[in-house]
């Protein structure tokens, strides 16, 4: 059998992360209100929020599912943001759980910060030191 030529790249359309969570409605207002995110595609037990022109975080109602919620979370959703700084008093101000500090990190060439999004996936906001990436 001829193996087929890969599809190529530049024609996918969406990155979607899936997170799984115990109380979607929960979760939803935190993406929504806290982060404001807009909800983009509403699958009933699966919603779907855009990040970037072509990056999307998926929450997912763990009953319905394909994995179910962990107190684990070995996941950190990391969003690359212009102005670090501002959304660290933007955090600070709306009371996120496990805030921390911002970080000046010279060898991966960032600032950054985390909090927790209600159920503990961690999410980290970082900015280019060379604002060029």
């Amino acid at each position: 059998m001829i193996k087929p030529e890969r599809p190529p790249h530049d024609h996918t359309q969406k990155l979607i992360t899936f997170l799984y969570y115990r109380d979607l409605p929960r979760a939803m207002r935190f993406y929504e209100e806290t982060m404001g995110l807009e909800l983009e595609i509403d699958q009933g037990w699966s919603k779907i929020y855009r990040v970037t022109s072509n990056g999307y975080l998926g929450l997912v109602d763990e009953t319905r599912g394909s994995h179910r919620a962990h107190d684990i979370k070995p996941v950190q959703i990391c969003i690359r943001v212009a102005d670090v700084d501002a959304w660290h008093r933007y955090a600070a101000s709306g009371g996120v759980d496990k805030l921390t500090e911002p970080r000046t990190n010279v060898e991966l060439k960032i600032r950054a910060f985390t909090f927790n999004d209600p159920e503990g996936y961690q999410i980290e906001m970082q900015s280019a030191l060379d604002q060029t990436g």
